[in-house]
């Protein structure tokens, strides 16, 4: 194999559901790394894997729900940790949370989070994730029955750890979120978090006392009952990953099924909920 990469950079909106969607379908092309970005993501591939067909059934580009645009151009010699420490920032969370990668320098915040996305599935710094953790780092989580749903690089399940809760469970649907969870849940010391690969259907007779959701508008909207029948009397949902404009139909969701709105915050447009039972 040659060194030789193309690289296309897809601009997508809505953002968030289609970067996820279209990194599934590529993922199950040649394409190997991707990069998230402010406007979508970039997706490479080894040029002797590539042909002129490769994007013909990528389905969500035809999907007139979304908005896909794409140029691409050809790279030489892709030093993957180049560009991906280019690309990575780490996050800072009213100086009391900060989320890094092994290369950025520790500071002095309370909660000191690392973890190592690599390429294949974004960052995780995101509008959603910054709010969840505002979220969290007010509320007391000792010794709370937790459950971070769609976990991604399991930032949220670690961070709820750091703060007292125990045990933790930390779902996602992505092979690779889950692999990478489980790495970032030791590389952070977590003796408490149990990583699972799957979805709703996992939480049959399950109880949390904490239920954090950050996950999109559609699959919140879908499993909402289960979040609320395994969620103890008292218990705390956080839900994040949808937009200002969804607020409305969310709120209902919840509401309609005896959950009682707490507060939000807003950012960029994007929005993160809180309701008890």
């Amino acid at each position: 194999m040659s060194n030789i990469y193309l690289g296309y950079h897809f601009t997508i909106k809505p953002l968030e559901l289609g970067s996820e969607i279209l990194i599934a379908e590529l993922g199950e092309k040649a394409f190997e790394s991707f990069i998230e970005t402010e406007t979508g993501i970039s997706a490479f591939v080894q040029k002797d894997l590539w042909n002129e067909a490769i994007l013909e059934d990528i389905q969500i580009l035809s999907n007139p729900e979304f908005e896909i645009s794409y140029t691409f151009e050809e790279i030489e010699q892709v030093n993957w940790n180049e560009e991906w420490e280019k690309n990575f920032e780490p996050i800072d969370v009213d100086g009391k949370c900060h989320v890094r990668a092994p290369f950025h320098e520790k500071t002095n915040a309370e909660f000191d989070i690392v973890i190592e996305p690599k390429m294949s599935f974004g960052t995780g710094h995101h509008e959603t994730t910054h709010m969840m953790i505002q979220h969290l780092l007010e509320t007391d989580l000792v010794g709370k029955k937790t459950l971070d749903m769609g976990c991604g690089t399991a930032i949220l399940a670690i961070l709820a750890e750091m703060k007292g809760a125990q045990p933790i469970d930390a779902i996602d649907i992505d092979n690779w979120c889950y692999l990478n969870s489980i790495e970032n849940a030791e590389r952070n010391n977590c003796k408490h978090i149990s990583v699972y690969e799957g979805e709703a259907s996992l939480l049959v007779g399950k109880k949390y006392d904490v239920i954090i959701a950050n996950i999109n508008r559609n699959i919140l909207l879908n499993d909402m009952q289960q979040y609320v029948d395994c969620l103890n009397e008292n218990g705390i949902l956080f839900l994040s990953g949808f937009y200002t404009e969804d607020i409305q139909v969310i709120s209902e969701s919840c509401t309609s099924k005896g959950l009682t709105y707490v507060k939000q915050f807003e950012r960029n447009n994007w929005v993160a909920l809180k309701f008890v039972k």
